[in-house]
């Protein structure tokens, strides 16, 4: 899964990688924010290149980036359509879908923590009374 290089780091599967451990091998192909919300809005189904800027937020340059990045690594697909302007579409392959439970726990932490700061608010707010 070597692409050719670049000048740009390259996150397929190199010797670097495959020695890694688990969970660095996780976060180097999907850690960066752009990429967890790429996958999050993808996991809905397939979708253009305009919805997913607007669903994420990210730059026209960063979500081109690492949407090439995805692609490259087997997690997203992209389908050109030859029409006139053309048509492209990403869509999750099997492997990106496999991250569902993935995000599914970061998700359910992500409600934990948000709750666990307003009870702690809470309880600030009730004790300076």
């Amino acid at each position: 899964m070597k692409k050719k290089n670049s000048g740009k780091k390259n996150i397929s599967v190199s010797k670097k990688t495959s020695e890694a451990c688990p969970i660095e091998t996780l976060l180097n192909l999907v850690g960066h924010k752009w990429k967890m919300l790429i996958i999050r809005d993808l996991l809905d189904g397939q979708k253009r290149f305009g919805e997913l800027k607007n669903l994420t937020g990210a730059s026209q340059k960063s979500l081109t980036i690492h949407l090439r990045e995805m692609e490259d690594n087997e997690l997203v697909k992209r389908t050109v359509y030859p029409e006139m302007p053309p048509r492209v579409e990403y869509c999750l392959t099997d492997l990106g879908y496999s991250l569902a439970p993935v995000l599914d726990s970061i998700a359910q932490w992500g409600e934990d923590y948000k709750e666990y700061c307003k009870l702690k608010e809470k309880l600030k707010s009730s004790s300076a009374k």
